[in-house]
């Protein structure tokens, strides 16, 4: 049994029939949200040695969190059975302690945790609502915080709180989505024809390497037509062979990495490029009519990728996204794991770096 499903029964048999009977007129949200590989449904025999069990997430008002959280976590300590479906209902061995903080409440000896749905906004957008945030602001959200807050699964929703802020964050705002495409098109632009260039030279590690680069970036690409946030790199191939368009692309991806000459992995990337550029088309996702030719004279092929970034800008309707240089969002811009994992950091560093008086 995969974790999500096993906290889902601790839910059902064990949290809900208690929470009913201990505080039944309280209001409140039960879910697996988060982080975990089991929240994505990647868990398996590894997965359990950490972070896994009988889970669940229980989400009040603030006003009920103070009131509420301490005596309902210790009650729960006094009913819960020592193992739940043949697990343990104990944490097991895990990096971090157990949640504690103003907005979250956990005990080592199970895993019921209470947490405010406030408290996990601002841990995950870096902000107590999804109210007010900028076409910039998006911008500086990690792609791997948002689908952290939307993957997962709830239980129980009293008045559609916690899925309203969730379905708020479903996905970026089609300007965002443009933005970054234009962007992504533009950091293919930028090495795809440093692939021949160094292999010519001789470098075939050097050509190896920025075909890897480019691979990520045309996986990176599929994540964003397929409107799906990216997980960060250790499920990032696994979440990849699940999209639609992966299997159009993954052949080409894996000629490109097994080539021995760079030839080889040139031409495996263009046709890769094309399998992106004609899914934009044929989505009508900012199309343009793509070209594979060489690169100016010289003998490296690649894909009219300046045709693609201005479509993409072209298809913006926000004026001040529009007029922002084809830079990138915070994922684009760098893949820093302690910029990428606090998302206060994060937003500031877009801000700024799209400030023009900086």
């Amino acid at each position: 049994m995969q974790g999500i499903e096993l906290s889902r029964r601790f839910y059902a048999d064990v949290v809900a029939p208690w929470l009913a009977r201990v505080a039944p007129d309280l209001p409140y949200s039960a879910a697996l949200i988060g982080y975990g590989s089991e929240l994505l449904g990647f868990d398996d025999e590894t997965s359990r040695d950490h972070n896994w069990g009988p889970r669940v997430h229980i989400y009040l008002s603030e006003a009920d969190f103070k009131a509420q959280a301490s005596r309902l976590l210790a009650d729960f300590a006094s009913i819960v059975p020592e193992t739940f479906l043949g697990e343990p209902a104990g944490w097991r061995s895990r990096p971090h302690p157990a949640a504690s903080g103003p907005d979250a409440m956990g005990a080592m000896e199970h895993g019921l945790e209470f947490h405010t749905v406030e408290g996990r906004l601002e841990a995950h957008i870096g902000q107590r609502s999804v109210e007010n945030l900028t076409l910039l602001d998006w911008l500086g959200l990690p792609e791997q915080s948002l689908l952290a807050f939307t993957a997962g699964a709830v239980f129980h929703d009293d008045g559609g709180r916690l899925e309203a802020r969730r379905t708020a964050l479903a996905y970026f705002p089609r300007d965002v989505w443009l933005y970054k495409i234009a962007c992504q098109w533009r950091r293919i632009a930028e090495e795809q024809a440093f692939v021949g260039r160094a292999g010519q030279a001789g470098d075939d590690l050097g050509s190896r390497v920025i075909a890897a680069r480019l691979c990520r970036d045309v996986m990176g690409m599929g994540f964003l037509l397929s409107r799906c946030y990216a997980p960060y790199p250790k499920w990032f191939g696994s979440g990849f062979a699940r999209l639609p368009i992966a299997a159009a692309l993954t052949p080409h991806l894996d000629e490109a990495l097994r080539a021995e000459a760079w030839q080889e992995r040139g031409e495996a990337l263009a046709a890769a490029y094309m399998v992106l550029a004609q899914w934009q088309k044929a989505h009508d996702i900012a199309p343009f009519e793509p070209v594979i030719g060489l690169y100016f004279e010289r003998p490296f092929v690649t894909i009219n990728t300046d045709d693609a970034v201005a479509s993409a800008m072209a298809a913006i309707a926000d004026p001040e996204l529009s007029a922002l240089p084809v830079v990138g969002a915070i994922d684009q811009v760098s893949d820093l794991t302690p910029l990428l994992t606090d998302t206060g950091k994060t937003r500031g560093v877009i801000h700024r770096l799209f400030d023009k008086r900086s």
